[in-house]
């Protein structure tokens, strides 16, 4: 018996990341959605499409959809006072928890705290920060904040 619908069959996998942590793991450079000790938090952006080479705009259809969405947002920006990146973070903590959107804040603002702090600090004290940076990245990311 063969089957037609191929997309229920697929496996489903999970969202999307834009958030990378390079890591150095004996002397080895290994990047990952997965945060680890001492990683470096890199934010990425996706590609676009290639419109340069050809003359012409080619984007598929998960490029028009974003682009539809960032002029919604544009739109609203002023009734709701947030940019892009304020908006999508909202939008993706909306089915949470009233306590995990507060954990998320709370979250968002110890990693940035911490992240400053790993960066000032002597060398000599940063493993205490980064494993407290890891168990905060581990609780964001299994929150899905």
């Amino acid at each position: 018996m063969f089957c037609t619908n191929l997309s229920a069959q697929a496996p489903k996998l999970p969202p999307t990341s834009r958030t990378v942590y390079k890591c150095t793991v004996k002397d080895k450079v290994i990047y990952s959605d997965e945060p680890c000790i001492g990683a470096q938090r890199i934010d990425v952006e996706p590609t676009r499409g290639m419109s340069k080479s050809s003359g012409r705009e080619m984007v598929g259809s998960d490029v028009q959809r974003e682009k539809q969405h960032e002029a919604f947002v544009s739109a609203v920006q002023p009734l709701t006072g947030m940019n892009k990146q304020q908006f999508d973070t909202e939008q993706r903590r909306g089915n949470l928890s009233a306590n995990l959107k507060t954990e998320c804040k709370r979250l968002d603002k110890d990693i940035a705290a911490g992240e400053i702090q790993e960066r000032t600090e002597p060398k000599t004290s940063t493993s205490a920060i980064q494993g407290t940076l890891l168990v905060m990245r581990k609780r964001h990311k299994e929150i899905s904040c």
